[in-house]
């Protein structure tokens, strides 16, 4: 008796069975990817809206030096937490071309609007960070600097890149996050109303 005799004898799909799964693979990445399409084309989705773990979550515990030169103090979760008013806690770097468009905004909201914001300078020079924020403004709060070393505090708090906004409400939860630079767009329609809200 021949092998594939032997095999239909004994129910074995073996040959037809590795066909049928070759032509649904196509179609089962076709409906993966227009997933993905159907999610980033939602008209109701912010694309700046990132889901993270830690939305409604309590700010992770960190400790990050100054930036070197510069007597900020350095920044720690404490710093964010418990003023019993909304923070902002904002992620830039003087090598971040987006950075530079944002900055007047992050100015405004901390001398115009009254809104503490807080700054992570992130992997960068120091050098060029305190030029940076000399040249721009520096309505910061405090400043706290991460290197490569202290990439762990970035993965803690679930940082993409740069820039980053986080709101954290009087509790010290994070209540919302901004991924890429912040328009007077996203400051008049999303990030002042909310703020608004967490003080009420």
């Amino acid at each position: 008796m021949s092998a594939n005799a032997e095999n239909r004898k004994q129910g074995g799909q073996g040959p037809s069975a590795l066909k049928r799964l070759f032509f649904l693979l196509p179609v089962l990445v076709f409906l993966v990817i227009a997933g993905y399409l159907f999610w980033g084309l939602n008209p109701d989705r912010d694309p700046t809206a990132v889901p993270t773990a830690l939305l409604d979550q309590p700010v992770p515990e960190f400790e990050l030096p100054p930036i070197e030169g510069m007597d900020s103090g350095g920044l720690k979760t404490a710093d964010l937490t418990g003023q019993g008013e909304p923070v902002m806690l904002n992620i830039f770097a003087s090598w971040c071309v987006p950075c530079r468009a944002e900055h007047p905004i992050i100015v405004r909201l901390g001398e115009d609007e009254g809104v503490p914001v807080y700054g992570l300078n992130y992997k960068d020079e120091p050098d060029e960070a305190r030029q940076w924020l000399n040249d721009l403004g520096n309505s910061y709060t405090k400043i706290g600097a991460m290197s490569d070393e202290l990439a762990a505090t970035g993965i803690e708090l679930g940082i993409y890149g740069v820039p980053e906004t986080y709101v954290i409400d009087g509790e010290g939860r994070i209540r919302y996050k901004h991924v890429g630079a912040i328009t007077a767009r996203d400051l008049r329609e999303t990030i002042l109303p909310l703020i608004e809200k967490l003080r009420g």
